[in-house]
């Protein structure tokens, strides 16, 4: 009972196939008690989903472009709980245009709407319910690791990333004072509803576990969902500012120089959700 006694927030949950829905559902079975957050019309996608999970947990409203949902949260969960314990960080959507290998042709206003809702819509959580936080609380995202190298058609949501994991140590450096943690999970491509419309996903989902020395199921979202419960437990009291890697071992595996399927003929090259 890693979570036992504890209140988190989980953002992010759409469908089962979600994997923040999983995180919720471990973080229940590990004692903790939680809240999702939803919005405008998939709000009540999120509220059908949330049946699945025991107990039932209420959905909050959070359109993270919509600045006055910030504070309105904070209320909302100040109604219901005493203290927030942790924070689930699971919310990234880029438009069309900025993913698929239009890097140099993406407009402005599909940038600023990839890296408001995928990046700085950490910050503006973690600032926003800071106040609620006691020392030793946790704030997990999940992210992907583009720290250094660019991947194939993920384009601007890559550049999205890169900020997401620069945002993490930033808010460690402010938060850590606080007794607040702040991690990221880069995990390998995992199947979801949203990975389904990932231009190239499949290649990646098919080549990444010849690549990994451990394997990879991109099927079973799992180990991510259990790396997050420790991430928001008390058991790592002393890690923060950290991208934590779900992926088999892939990022720390030199990558071959040519990689065929089985008709023999090269794939294309790899993409990532």
């Amino acid at each position: 009972m890693l979570l036992e006694g504890k209140k988190v927030l989980v953002t992010g949950v759409l469908t089962p196939q979600s994997i923040a829905f999983l995180i919720a559902q471990v973080a229940q079975q590990q004692g903790a008690e939680i809240l999702l957050t939803g919005f405008g019309r998939g709000k009540s996608l999120t509220e059908r989903t949330a049946k699945r999970l025991d107990p039932v947990p209420e959905v909050l409203e959070l359109d993270v472009t919509n600045p006055d949902h910030f504070p309105a949260l904070r209320q909302e969960i100040g109604k219901r709980w005493d203290r927030l314990d942790g924070v689930v960080h699971a919310i990234a959507f880029a438009p069309e245009d900025a993913l698929g290998g239009n890097f140099l042709n993406t407009p402005w206003e599909s940038v600023q709407t990839a890296f408001r809702i995928s990046a700085f819509s950490l910050k503006e959580l973690a600032a926003t319910l800071a106040p609620l936080m006691p020392p030793g609380s946790s704030i997990v995202t999940l992210d992907f690791d583009n720290t250094s190298q660019a991947w194939p058609i993920y384009d601007w949501m890559g550049v999205c990333k890169a900020a997401l994991t620069s945002t993490v140590r930033y808010l460690a450096r402010d938060l850590g004072p606080k007794g607040i943690r702040v991690n990221s999970i880069a995990a390998g491509p995992l199947f979801t509803m949203a990975a389904k419309s990932i231009p190239g996903f499949r290649s990646l989902e098919r080549r990444w576990p010849a690549q990994a020395p451990l394997g990879w199921d991109s099927r079973n979202h799992l180990p991510v969902a259990r790396t997050a419960v420790a991430l928001l437990s008390d058991w790592l009291p002393a890690t923060t500012g950290e991208m934590i890697h779900v992926d088999g071992g892939y990022h720390a595996m030199g990558a071959p120089l040519a990689m065929s399927d089985e008709s023999g003929e090269d794939d294309p090259e790899p993409q990532q959700s």
